[in-house]
């Protein structure tokens, strides 16, 4: 099915553009990597899947992604979680499963917890986390910073890497750097009161599985399940990858009813 024209809504100095498909609850509510945007292969993947099944589908783009406004280098994990829930909140109704890929999951697991606190934590239905990202900033850049590029944090304020999935680089802030300590959540066991579904690739060049492993120790309370993916990449778009990503999110809705 053919993307939708975005609708778009002001959060903050920004306007971030959104996509919002009707139907039934429990819905889903696709939450994206670091500078991609929300027409990339697994995002439309759901949005037929779930328009197939009569589910509602939400997707956005963060600030300074894709067709939203703003300006990239602006963007912190707090920022891009403040308009995560602003959308979330505005466009959806009943439970929903929250689908984050790499620095998504990041934000899933914070979106979680801040609904939670604000006594709305029945709204999340379930995580499904795809190649997860959670303190990225903390345990996979700032451990690996050569003394350039910490160099380039301090005089100019951030620095910039080569990308495997653009011509353009990636932008690193100390800002973001900064911004993500605030947001760390794999320092101590983290409880979602939901289910959780991990789903990560053998063959990840950014994020290694030693980092899903991780993040699946943390989680004892909370029904959660991993599933490994060999010869799979960060990518995790393969038809295999696909078809294992829309079946997590049919289990999670199944068992929410």
């Amino acid at each position: 099915m053919a993307a939708s024209a975005p609708e778009f809504i002001d959060v903050a100095s920004n306007r971030i553009a959104l996509r919002h498909q009707d139907g039934a609850a429990p819905g889903v509510v696709w939450l994206g990597g670091y500078k991609s945007d929300m027409l990339g292969t697994k995002a439309e993947t759901l949005a037929g899947w779930c328009d197939e099944m009569g589910r509602s589908f939400l997707r956005h783009d963060y600030s300074g992604h894709g067709e939203s406004g703003g300006v990239f280098a602006d963007g912190t994990i707090s920022k891009w979680l403040a308009e995560s829930l602003a959308v979330f909140r505005q466009f959806t109704r009943g439970p929903q499963v929250l689908v984050g890929s790499s620095m998504g999951a990041w934000i899933a697991l914070r979106m979680k917890a801040e609904l939670d606190k604000a006594g709305e934590g029945d709204r999340v239905a379930g995580l499904v986390l795809l190649a997860p990202a959670p303190d990225f900033t903390a345990e996979l850049v700032e451990p690996h910073l050569s003394d350039a590029q910490r160099r380039d944090l301090v005089e100019k304020g951030y620095f910039e890497e080569p990308s495997e999935y653009s011509s353009e680089p990636y932008v690193y802030t100390r800002a973001l750097i900064e911004d993500g300590r605030d947001n760390l959540v794999m320092g101590a066991p983290i409880h979602t009161h939901c289910p959780v579904h991990i789903i990560q690739g053998l063959a990840d060049p950014d994020v290694p599985h030693s980092h899903a492993l991780k993040l699946m120790s943390l989680l004892p309370a909370d029904d959660a399940t991993l599933s490994l993916v060999p010869n799979g990449d960060h990518r995790l778009s393969r038809p295999e990858d696909l078809e294992l990503m829309t079946r997590a999110v049919g289990e999670m809705i199944q068992r929410a009813g």
